[in-house]
């Protein structure tokens, strides 16, 4: 016979063990006063005998409970220390020795959770580079709207990467395998956007000797991702509007509508809600396509991903090529208005610069340059490796920022595009001597 298997949350079962616990202990003293009441017994003694009984009691039964509760969460702990990769965490974040059991808990499973969403990260979006917090929370954004036919607007500053992320939203949606169509706004010649996006009829204008799709019927069944829509024409964006909520629309020329089933993806590297209140954007339009929104950082608010994105740019550069110690710390401290294109261009350039596959802080533009002073703690050459160098450069970067901030650690942080927690950590790690930069100027 099948035998049938209920279970309980544990969030019903300990409130349920304390609750008979303290159930019996009142009948058990109840039945006590009894006693003693009907045999009218006056051992004054006998009373803290019995609270004390009832107490180891009460202690055991407590003891077990968390024995059995805890046990299975100290070994997990144990087990995950062990791990190479939750102790370089634990040695990366420089935290402080926990007080107690349940602070020690916390902080391993916050390390846990760390290392895995790193994995998770870099197994699901393999071509959008970065392991620094603000690009796993986007990472997170995307894993929850791609699922969905939401429509998404991605904002950001040119250079951020805002098409991939249109693309691993495409590629982790249900329309994966299905047509993915890009239109850059900004490319489009005036007086062909209703060609480009709705496609026209064979004769319909001078130069229509075929019948075209446009990218809107191209995209049927898929995602249209329009890039730049900010820079639209106001009489686009209202046709673009009705196809959004009539899901039809009709070729140049033609007389049959079209039924169309597409995911809408936009992005905009302007501000759409100052553009509405100046009139150069539609209104309903806007609230049409911001239903989900994604902000791309820029590059100087995740600096700690600069090395990771130097890797993986020059191992697509034209000529193999490594970058030396002192260029990474002349690269991690610049502010990249370019953001990420702008470090892919500077590398490839450097790449193409250097002949001896060693890039150095001369094969890098002046731009980068002549914004880097010497002070900076430079590693040496013969540093162990890789590891212990970075270590170096993270902190004369910190260093020197201090230094231009006199010390205050609220307008470094903001300078480094890191948290004033994580600089706190970073300072105890190096032994960095906050009091000596009291007295700098910034």
């Amino acid at each position: 016979m099948k035998r049938t298997a209920f279970y309980i949350s544990i969030h019903i079962i300990i409130p349920f063990i304390f609750a008979g616990i303290a159930v019996f202990s009142a009948i058990v003293a109840l039945r006590i006063a009894e006693t003693y009441m009907k045999h009218a017994m006056h051992s004054a003694w006998m009373i803290p005998l019995w609270i004390g009984i009832l107490a180891t009691i009460g202690f055991i039964c407590g003891l077990i409970v968390v024995q059995v509760m805890v046990k299975p969460v100290e070994r997990f702990v144990r087990k995950a220390e062990q791990s190479p990769l939750i102790a370089k965490a634990s040695s990366e974040a420089a935290y402080k020795k926990p007080g107690d059991d349940m602070e020690h808990f916390a902080q391993v499973f916050e390390q846990v959770t760390d290392v895995l969403s790193r994995i998770e990260a870099k197994d699901l979006f393999p071509n959008i580079i970065g392991q620094s917090k603000v690009i796993r929370a986007l990472l997170s954004q995307i894993t929850k709207v791609a699922p969905t036919d939401t429509t998404v607007l991605i904002s950001g500053e040119s250079g951020t990467g805002k098409e991939l992320v249109a693309t691993s939203i495409h590629e982790h949606s249900l329309r994966k395998g299905k047509p993915f169509i890009k239109l850059n706004c900004v490319a489009v010649p005036e007086g062909l956007w209703e060609s480009e996006l709705f496609g026209h009829e064979k004769g319909s204008f001078t130069g229509a000797t075929d019948t075209k799709k446009g990218k809107f019927e191209m995209a049927n069944g898929g995602t249209l991702f329009l890039d730049e829509i900010g820079d639209m024409p106001l009489n686009t964006q209202a046709k673009i509007l009705r196809v959004l909520q009539e899901r039809e629309f009709e070729r140049v020329g033609g007389t049959r509508p079209i039924k169309v089933n597409v995911r809408f993806i936009a992005a905009t590297n302007k501000t759409l809600e100052t553009m509405v209140k100046e009139g150069e954007f539609r209104e309903d339009l806007f609230y049409r396509i911001n239903v989900f929104s994604v902000n791309m950082p820029p590059l100087r608010e995740r600096k700690e991903d600069i090395p990771l994105l130097v890797e993986h740019f020059l191992q697509a550069a034209p000529k193999p090529a490594k970058v030396a110690s002192t260029a990474l710390q002349v690269l991690l401290p610049h502010a990249w208005p370019g953001n990420v294109r702008e470090l892919q261009n500077t590398l490839e350039r450097a790449a193409v610069m250097c002949e001896t596959g060693s890039i150095e802080p001369q094969h890098l533009p002046e731009s980068i340059t002549k914004g880097f002073t010497n002070q900076v703690m430079y590693p040496s050459r013969d540093s162990s490796s890789l590891d212990e160098q970075l270590r170096e450069i993270e902190k004369g970067i910190i260093i020197e920022v201090l230094r231009k901030t006199g010390g205050v650690q609220v307008r470094a942080a903001e300078m480094l595009g890191i948290d004033q927690r994580s600089l706190w950590h970073r300072i105890k790690k190096y032994n960095i001597d906050i009091t000596s930069f009291k007295s700098s100027t910034s």
